[in-house]
């Protein structure tokens, strides 16, 4: 069974509180994980929900205001420190790379882990994997910003009722799944296109693709969430 979780560090805007760390959030989506938005005490948040450094693939950010991006330091430099045996793709606004490489270089440390950096220019298509697409919207902010959205494969579900009114079963089955054709009938008309879930995360409440996030919930927010889906709706939200 796949794993969809998504795990929220961190809830509060510009100033936190005695209850809500600044932003920080992370998508565990089969296998991979990706983190948005490392705000100030994120490392620390990680620790107390139990989200290790190798944990991350991606991160994500909307754009360089300091609550949505001010933890990056200290998450990069604990993904050397715990010597991360993969590369970490770093995706954020191309007008802000001198605060990335400030922030990414803020203190002196070792470098153990290869950093990717992909700053984001125009909207489109970031990566693609089996798994997902994950693509970039620009949002509308006082600073160059973008929201990301997250798109699963659309795949196929075969309907048992149709491959019984059809006399298709056993090895046949498989047979129509390869060729797309068997004894005349198609794979069409014995199955349906099921269309791939959708996970957008925006920041504030701008609009990403359609998708909105409520001004009264963490900023992300998922058009279609599958029932594999978990979503820590009352993590760690407080670093002391």
């Amino acid at each position: 069974m796949s794993v969809r979780e998504l795990v929220v560090l961190g809830t509060a805007s510009q100033v936190p509180t005695r209850h809500r760390n600044h932003n920080g959030y992370l998508l565990r989506w089969d296998g991979q994980g990706i983190m948005f938005d490392p705000g100030e005490g994120t490392q620390r948040q990680m620790l107390r929900a139990g989200v290790a450094a190798h944990d991350l693939d991606r991160i994500c950010v909307t754009h360089f205001h300091g609550d949505h991006s001010l933890g990056l330091a200290g998450v990069i430099q604990r993904i050397n420190l715990d010597q991360v045996p993969h590369p970490v793709t770093a995706h954020y606004p191309a007008s802000g790379q001198r605060f990335f490489e400030r922030l990414r270089y803020a203190t002196a440390y070792r470098e153990t882990v290869r950093l990717v950096e992909a700053p984001v220019a125009a909207d489109g298509p970031l990566a693609v994997t089996d798994a997902y697409t994950l693509e970039a919207h620009r949002l509308s902010h006082p600073v160059e910003s973008y929201g990301y959205r997250l798109v699963e494969p659309d795949g196929r579900r075969i309907l048992p009722e149709r491959l019984a009114a059809h006399g298709i079963q056993g090895p046949d089955v498989g047979r129509i799944q390869r060729d797309g054709v068997l004894n005349g009938v198609t794979l069409d008309e014995v199955s349906e296109v099921r269309r791939g879930q959708r996970f957008a995360f925006v920041m504030d409440t701008r609009l990403c693709d359609g998708v909105h996030a409520s001004p009264r919930a963490p900023t992300c927010s998922s058009s279609s969430r599958p029932s594999s889906t978990r979503t820590s709706a009352s993590p760690p939200t407080t670093a002391t």
